[in-house]
């Protein structure tokens, strides 16, 4: 069973992640004192006995790290680099560890620029080992090993779109055996996966075949049976997990509540409502524009010349857009199109070779370095780093009617990048997709999200594929 297969794999990714921080730390130490590069002026440098007795605290406390980021439960399913944003948050927190205890015991000589070099090293060398695996494991999984087999129970949307990710992404390793369903006639085929037999049938395969999990996918009105089903399904003892056939109601990451035992699943839970969270986020755009408006100061400069001398008009375009709970704001921008009046801007997104945008303004659009301006938007509580990007008043009053739960993005306020554009949903693409991707953004905000975005953006690069 696939299970038991989990389990070694899991003690190996141990002891691996161990030997890869003890190997970091003696590169760290070798490059720092020994190498060609080292400084190896005699006097004030600890013993070679002294760093290496860090070893014993180090490791343990870097596996408990790891364990907490939770680099240790099954990752089928999360991107490398998801998992790498989690590699450097567990090391960030085991660097800052680290010179908070040599603080505490009051010990300036131990060298900071090898912790530093110790950080790049082993956040490095984890990545890479962590991306062998995956290789290692996606070249089994075509070889038909380490393969997870999967019984669906019932036919609904959400076994329909559970099917439809889990064969757009084989390097996950699932296999769906078949749908039980009593509504769905015999032999029924979506994307290949059939529905092989009947609710009630579901002791019977149970008892016939070896499935590592029952995935529970029943229609809406039938749940009257699912606590029926769940105790049929962990009587056999087979991991079992449930979808529910409301995603458009329920959020992606439930907040629930304990009323006296009972739980109370919170429709919508926004983690920015929580003032200490919007407090945090605040801080961190005042201080993040601030610096980009220093860093990006000549290029703004320099973008500005251009415009002005290429074309009539303004330097700086400003439009309006739906902000923080549908509070109207100027956004500023860099200006990429020729001077246009108020009726002529209302008639909708550019498009590829739009006359209108100038030979700059072209360029501009597609670095992103026209969105530049909006740092001072930024600034001053208009906009955020991360979120969702601002629409226009009028396309917001047609979407709001078009789109289900679109208005759910002015819960938080608007921003210069976010998840749906780092996942390729700029400029001409699907409204309802970009949408799918805010209200993910939104209920499932954190620091350490912004901070995977901004990566992503930088990643990525500035450069807009879908800007015209």
């Amino acid at each position: 069973m696939i299970k038991d297969n989990q389990v070694h794999l899991n003690r190996a990714h141990v002891i691996v992640d161990g030997l890869l921080v003890a190997g970091s730390y003696a590169l760290s130490y070798y490059l720092k004192f020994e190498s060609v590069f080292a400084d190896k002026t005699p006097g004030g440098r600890l013993s070679m006995p002294v760093y290496f007795s860090a070893l014993y605290y180090l490791i343990p406390s870097y596996l408990l790290l790891y364990y907490m980021v939770q680099l240790y439960t099954s990752r089928r399913a999360l991107r490398l680099w998801d998992e790498f944003v989690d590699i450097v948050q567990a090391n960030v927190m085991g660097v800052i560890g680290f010179l908070v205890v040599l603080y505490i015991i009051n010990q300036p000589d131990f060298s900071r620029s090898m912790i530093a070099i110790f950080f790049v090293t082993n956040t490095t060398l984890t990545t890479f080992a962590h991306w062998l695996l995956r290789k290692f494991l996606r070249f089994i999984r075509k070889k038909g090993y380490n393969i997870k087999h999967i019984l669906l129970v019932g036919y609904s949307r959400a076994a329909e779109g559970y099917i439809s990710r889990i064969l757009e992404n084989p390097q996950w390793g699932y296999e769906i055996a078949g749908v039980l369903d009593d509504f769905v006639p015999l032999n029924t085929s979506y994307h290949g996966i059939k529905v092989i037999g009947k609710i009630g049938q579901l002791n019977e395969y149970l008892e016939k075949n070896s499935y590592d999990e029952i995935t529970i996918t029943l229609p809406l009105d039938d749940y009257d049976r699912l606590e029926e089903l769940v105790a049929e399904c962990e009587k056999s003892g087979v991991h079992t997990k449930f979808i529910p056939d409301y995603q458009s109601l329920f959020p992606s990451n439930p907040y629930t509540e304990d009323v006296q035992g009972i739980p109370v699943v919170n429709i919508r839970y926004v983690p920015l409502t929580n003032p200490l969270n919007r407090i945090m986020k605040r801080l961190v755009d005042i201080v993040g524009s601030l610096i980009a408006i220093i860093i990006f100061s000549p290029v703004m400069l320099a973008a500005a010349i251009a415009v002005k001398a290429t074309s009539e008009g303004p330097v700086i375009y400003k439009q309006e857009r739906v902000g923080l709970n549908g509070q109207p704001f100027m956004m500023y921008k860099f200006r990429t199109m020729k001077v246009q009046t108020e009726a002529e801007e209302k008639k909708g997104w550019t498009t590829k070779g739009d006359p209108r945008v100038t030979r700059v303004g072209g360029f501009l659009r597609k670095t992103s370095i026209d969105e530049m301006p909006q740092f001072f938007n930024i600034f001053v509580g208009k906009m955020s780093l991360v979120g969702p990007r601002p629409e226009r008043p009028q396309f917001v009053e047609k979407f709001k009617e078009q789109i289900p739960r679109y208005m759910v993005k002015h819960q938080v306020r608007p921003g210069l990048t976010g998840w749906a554009q780092i996942n390729g949903y700029r400029g001409d693409t699907s409204i309802r997709k970009r949408i799918d991707y805010d209200i993910y953004y939104i209920e499932n905000w954190s620091m350490t999200f912004d901070f995977k975005i901004m990566l992503g953006t930088i990643r990525h690069g500035f450069i807009n594929k879908n800007a015209y």
